[in-house]
């Protein structure tokens, strides 16, 4: 897969990224679901990642969209919808999106004759673009390129609206390494668990996250310094949606690899 590559190239592109939510939240998603993978889940992941966990490749996309061999990827993470449009009536990217993204990559991992490199990059898509599907500035404004045209000051420094919400605001929020951020805020109960995961698609799930998206426009308009208070506000949704990707994540992969849990709970 030309990892070694990748990695490399990562110093050179890394800083044009509009990608992610920051690696912290990429590794935290990534490690919330593995938690919840059965024994049956986790034997197929270990088989296709060569031992290596989900958590060691959930931020390998956004280097990789760089690279000539992966950059039809680029328009994979995120899904831009201008105000005067809807969610179901803005015009879809032809080259793809994250909504698309998923379900295309789940479906490559629950065909029983995907080869196994098929199945590695469809795997460490997938666990990536989770977390970007639950990151409000990926269903940002198209005219703004998610946020990152959209000029605000954090704490009197100039930055943009994207970049606040990738990495500023979960680093502000808590000093908290991933596996930290997984103890304290795994902790749903059995309903609010099922309430995560009812009847959800990676198309609600992409209209869920607009609406959050709306709302942080319109606490954030261009030149708005952010501050404390901002951050005490906004701080529990990151928290929400960390837990939503997370689960839902662990839900679509256990679907895929362990017919027990697909049998269990219903899945198509």
């Amino acid at each position: 897969m030309k990892l070694n590559t990748i990695l490399l190239s990562a110093a050179l592109c890394g800083s044009l990224s509009a990608f992610g939510w920051g690696q912290k939240g990429h590794d935290v998603t990534a490690a919330i679901a593995e938690r919840h993978l059965t024994q049956a889940t986790l034997d197929s992941i270990n088989s296709i990642l060569g031992g290596k966990s989900i958590v060691y490749y959930a931020n390998w996309p956004d280097n990789a969209c760089h690279t000539d061999e992966y950059a039809y990827t680029k328009t994979w993470h995120y899904r831009n919808i201008d105000p005067d449009e809807t969610y179901a009536s803005a015009p879809r990217n032809e080259a793809g999106d994250v909504v698309s993204a998923i379900e295309e990559q789940v479906a490559v991992l629950r065909n029983p004759s995907a080869s196994k490199d098929d199945k590695w990059l469809a795997l460490v898509l997938t666990v990536h673009f989770l977390g970007d599907i639950h990151q409000p500035l990926h269903m940002g404004r198209l005219s703004d390129r998610g946020g990152n045209s959209h000029e605000i000051k954090y704490f009197g420094g100039k930055t943009n609206l994207h970049s606040t919400w990738d990495s500023k605001l979960v680093e502000s929020a808590h000093k908290w390494g991933y596996t930290e951020w997984v103890d304290q805020i795994d902790r749903a109960d059995e309903a609010e668990t099922a309430l995560i995961l009812d009847g959800g698609t990676p198309l609600s799930w992409g209209e869920e996250t607009y609406e959050i998206a709306k709302k942080v426009y319109d606490s954030t308009p261009e030149g708005t310094n952010v501050s404390y208070d901002y951050i005490a506000d906004w701080s529990p949704v990151i928290e929400q949606q960390f837990l939503r990707g997370g689960l839902r994540l662990a839900d679509l992969l256990n679907g895929a690899f362990d017919p027990a849990y697909t049998q269990r709970n219903g899945l198509k």
